[in-house]
């Protein structure tokens, strides 16, 4: 039997507490953790795997790689750049999975406020597999709005993010 490892998440954006919650997982073969981590965690690739970011900065002189503490912006989902603060970072290690979330905040009125918990997992697995699960928990007007539309355009974003990570990984985009 097999265990798999879960996000660790702060209680202040519990699962199912918010306006929105997506969850995403891939389990693949011929790839390792260590391989996709570096992909994940320097940000100057993540447009060349994922169209839906941009406009990464790092307002403290920092990155483009991310790590504890580190502060960076990035327009996605149509939003003003976000600011968002790496809270948690361990680099995968032999049978450690890689730990990646940040908070990601828009500031404003009622209506433009949001407040995000982003979370991503990456871990090798037996038989030379890989998984990669990211989650996140919204809070705010613009996240409830998200919520209700259908398809979810949160859940089929981070569901493009993972597949061209995965892609990126492989050595099947530029990168």
């Amino acid at each position: 039997m097999t265990t798999q490892h879960a996000i660790d998440w702060p209680e202040r954006y519990l699962p199912g507490t918010g306006d929105n919650f997506v969850s995403n997982e891939v389990i693949v073969q011929g790839v390792t953790a260590s391989r996709a981590w570096r992909f994940l965690v320097d940000t100057s690739t993540w447009e060349s795997y994922y169209d839906n970011v941009a406009g990464i900065s790092f307002p403290d002189g920092d990155g483009p790689e991310l790590a504890d503490g580190v502060r960076f912006a990035f327009g996605t989902f149509g939003f003003p750049p976000l600011d968002a603060r790496v809270i948690g970072f361990q680099a995968p290690g032999e049978g450690v999975p890689g730990r990646l979330s940040w908070t990601a905040l828009q500031e404003g009125g009622p209506d433009e406020r949001l407040d995000v918990l982003h979370a991503w997992l990456v871990e090798d697995l037996p038989g030379g597999r890989l998984r990669i699960l990211t989650q996140e928990s919204q809070f705010g007007k613009p996240a409830a709005d998200l919520a209700r539309q259908t398809p979810n355009p949160m859940l089929n974003g981070h569901q493009a993010w993972l597949d061209g990570l995965v892609r990126a990984a492989r050595g099947q985009v530029a990168g």
